[in-house]
């Protein structure tokens, strides 16, 4: 492999190109879904090629290819110089990455079991006995569950003489329960929304999570749905996001608007730009002094978790927001050279196929100090809500709106009524500075995100949030009237 590579960065270098990196990279996907006790879908997929992307007279060239001959690399470098050739004619910036990446080694997502040698009889067995228990509670109409398991491995040479070789494992999956009744439908997930929690980690997660022991309680919540009380309608109030839903909201208005690549206008796809422009780096008040937020590549079980991201940056940690005071972005060597600094290891591709961009890695909001207990008896009056249903959000990530599957009133320092077709809405900044409380470690976990949308061509990527329940204060709720 490492003499394919380098024939590559050879090739690419003795055409005219400055600068040279190629992946190769083989995957293997499974997945199974079974629905009201029959199985859906199962669905086994591999894919294996090498992408190559050149820097000529500062301006980028790619191309790829899922045939690794010696003959269709020549020919996949030499059609990567020519369109960097063509890009330069274009006219624009040039492109600086800063200092060389000279990385080399190999990593492995850490697994007590490989999910691939668990049979298949075994994972069925887990999605069936889930669904008999969903299936005790009278009144669910459609009950859902699903695992997919993926193995990634990928190698990443450059012509600054880096050589990295790793294999990352995810594990995912979960169950879905729908209700119908009384002109309502409602669904309950767990472990996550949309019936899916996924990690970098192995079948013991899957063990953990326990599928079959949590679905009749799932079942029985999107039955009692359909008879609980609404949301209260358009009303200023407190409220406790649960763990799951705080990690969408850091996805969405923490996340997205940290890649560089958006500030700067060179992406904008899907999720827009951003309102976090350079002047706002280390003099805007994000959040609360307890908002702490964090992304990294190097916590147990992110999604975005790995040995080297896919121009070579090591894996780290990167200080986000610090005390509520913003201190830094998602980058690329491109982008952070116009920062005057180095990339913290944040490009990645979906695939062999695709050219690298700015993805989150684990954006995470730090655990704060209390019990989710004590935080609720703390609270006079509000809303608890969790498992995300629904979001939206503006192209600058600025005014977003969010609903939950679920609700809990807030009365004197107790729960009170289940609460359905919960929302609320806010300005991201105003948002995180009415951020007053957040639970602790005990309380805190790195929730998976499979399904993030960026780039044209698009390109999906899996991300990673840690978060535990956090108290906003005066948010609007309810804005979805009955």
């Amino acid at each position: 492999m490492e003499n394919l590579m380098s024939r590559a960065l050879d090739l690419a270098q003795s055409n005219g190109a400055q600068y040279a990196d190629i992946r190769v990279v083989e995957s293997r996907t499974e997945s199974i879904q079974v629905k009201n006790g029959v199985v859906e879908s199962l669905n086994f997929a591999e894919s294996r090629g090498f992408g190559i992307r050149v820097l000529v007279k500062g301006a980028w060239g790619f191309s790829s290819s899922n045939n690794l001959s010696a003959e269709e690399i020549d020919r996949v470098t030499k059609h990567s110089v020519e369109i960097a050739r063509s890009s330069g004619l274009v006219g624009g910036e040039r492109v600086d990455l800063g200092p060389p990446v000279v990385s080399r080694g190999r990593y492995e997502t850490p697994v007590q079991v490989d999910p691939f040698t668990v049979s298949l009889e075994d994972r069925l067995g887990i999605l069936l006995a889930a669904d008999s228990e969903m299936a005790r509670a009278e009144g669910v109409r459609v009950r859902q569950s699903n695992l997919v398991i993926i193995k990634e491995k990928k190698w990443f040479a450059n012509t600054e003489s880096a050589f990295t070789e790793q294999t990352i494992i995810e594990t995912g999956g979960g169950v879905v329960a729908t209700a119908v009744g009384d002109g309502e439908v409602q669904s309950r997930s767990y472990p996550n929304s949309f019936g899916r929690q996924q990690v970098t980690g192995g079948w013991e997660v899957v063990l953990q999570w326990d599928l079959p022991g949590n679905s009749e309680r799932i079942a029985n919540e999107a039955v009692a749905l359909l008879t609980a009380e609404p949301c209260p309608a358009d009303t200023i109030t407190t409220v406790i996001l649960g763990g799951d839903q705080v990690a969408l909201q850091v996805h969405e208005s923490c996340g997205h608007p940290i890649e560089l690549d958006r500030v700067f206008g060179s992406e904008a796809a899907y999720a827009g730009t951003s309102f976090l422009t350079t002047e706002k780096l280390g003099s805007f008040r994000y959040g609360s002094e307890v908002v702490n937020i964090t992304a990294d590549s190097v916590r147990p079980l992110g999604l975005g978790t790995f040995g080297w991201d896919d121009e070579g940056v090591p894996a780290q940690a990167t200080p986000i927001v610090r005390e509520g005071e913003f201190v830094g972005y998602l980058m690329s060597r491109e982008t952070a050279s116009k920062l005057g600094r180095v990339s913290n290891g944040c490009m990645r591709a979906s695939s062999w196929n695709r050219i690298p961009l700015i993805r989150m890695t684990n954006v995470s909001l730090e655990p704060g100090e209390w019990e989710l207990q004590d935080l609720i008896a703390d609270t006079d009056r509000g809303i608890y809500m969790m498992t995300n249903r629904s979001w939206s959000i503006d192209d600058r990530r600025y005014n977003f709106q969010f609903g939950t599957e679920m609700g809990y009133e807030i009365n004197k320092g107790k729960l009170g009524r289940m609460l359905r077709n919960c929302t609320y809405t806010g300005i991201t900044p105003e948002f995180w500075n009415n951020c007053d409380a957040i639970c602790n470690q005990n309380h805190w976990t790195m929730w998976g995100t499979p399904n993030c949308g960026k780039g044209q061509p698009s390109q999906i990527a899996h991300t990673g949030h840690g978060a535990a329940p956090a108290r906003f204060r005066n948010v609007r709720a309810g804005i979805y009237r009955q």
